[in-house]
């Protein structure tokens, strides 16, 4: 069982139950080690008082704030005592529209819990409140000398938390980037081509489709020099696009059904990676219920698979539960289809 970062107490009106919050997530990076060019001698880093030289002990360090004429030092025990609610209370002022929250505010989500199974009457309604409203909790707490901003909410069956940017850290725009366009005209056709790219790419929202294959390759490059092999270089990257050409470009992009295929990445992605069980079931039900909709605007439809684009193309292999279609391009798409409609006519 993992070890939770943060307990304390969770209020919203005159209700108040223990809970634990857990880290929701892991970052997956290969770490390097620091040597000396030349040897194998390891570099590191020690805390080193700058007058004398010599290394500095953890519990000798403090906190210093520097006033310009004097440091004004704080200890920890100074930081917990101003800390609001003593840094042990997660209190709900409110409950906003989850959609009202822009994505930008999100920054780290974790799972709440209750801390003992004497409070999962309490844990639960709170759950199903929020999921059938589709409201989120707002609410401050402190954690390692930092106070956070967070939003709670419902999500496959158990809370979460999301800890959000403060309403002054984010940057605005217009002053950060110097080339974002203003009012720019553009063509009907080209919109329309556009949207019609937009469409034709469409696929379903599957994470456990995607790999982060940039970790591969470096494992990849450090084998390779380990056995003494050839380092394979990447593709360079795509040409940018000649704006006089954009609307051949765009023609051309939705009669290629888009981008080349990844087929065997994303193949070997859905190989190794196990989604969480609760991500697993809510893509699953997602999934059904797409697919239950489609049916009823569908039954109707028994035109043959040349005329579709590659969007109805890319339903029909859904509702067959083809594999590997979201990485398929239109013809694939079409193969696909027929050898599962030639399978299903000779069983």
């Amino acid at each position: 069982m993992a070890r939770p970062v943060w307990s304390g107490a969770l209020t919203f009106g005159l209700v108040s139950m223990p809970v634990q919050m857990f880290t929701a997530t892991d970052r997956h990076t290969i770490r390097f080690h620091q040597l000396q060019r030349g040897t194998s001698d390891r570099v590191r880093n020690k805390r080193v008082n700058e007058r004398t030289g010599k290394e500095v002990p953890l519990d000798e360090i403090v906190k210093a704030y520097d006033a310009g004429d004097a440091y004004v030092l704080v200890e920890p025990d100074e930081l917990d005592d101003i800390a609001p609610g003593r840094s042990r209370t997660l209190e709900i002022t409110g409950f906003v529209e989850l959609t009202d929250v822009a994505p930008i505010f999100f920054d780290k989500t974790y799972y709440l819990g209750p801390k003992t199974k004497d409070y999962a009457k309490v844990y639960a309604l709170l759950e199903k409140a929020l999921a059938d409203t589709g409201r989120a909790g707002i609410a401050t707490f402190v954690m390692r000398n930092h106070q956070y901003l967070v939003a709670l909410k419902s999500e496959a069956g158990l809370l979460t938390l999301h800890t959000l940017h403060w309403a002054d850290e984010i940057r605005d725009p217009r002053q950060e980037i110097g080339t974002l366009p203003g009012r720019t005209k553009v063509t009907d056709r080209e919109l329309k081509m556009a949207r019609q790219l937009v469409d034709t790419l469409r696929i379903e929202w599957r994470p456990e489709d995607y790999r982060d294959t940039y970790q591969d390759q470096v494992t990849a490059l450090i084998e390779a020099k380990r056995t003494g092999e050839a380092v394979e270089k990447a593709e360079p990257p795509a040409e940018s696009t000649n704006v006089v050409d954009l609307m051949d470009t765009l023609r051309a992009s939705v009669e290629r059904g888009g981008k080349p295929s990844r087929r065997d990445d994303k193949k070997s992605a859905r190989d190794t990676i196990t989604p969480p069980t609760h991500i697993r079931d809510a893509s699953a039900k997602r999934r059904s219920a797409g697919k239950k909709k489609r049916k009823a605007g569908d039954d109707h439809d028994h035109r043959p698979l040349d005329v579709l684009t590659k969007a109805e193309l890319y339903r029909r292999a859904a509702d067959a539960e083809i594999p590997g279609r979201s990485s398929m391009n239109r013809k694939a798409l079409l193969d696909a289809l027929r050898k599962g409609t030639q399978h299903k006519a000779t069983s």
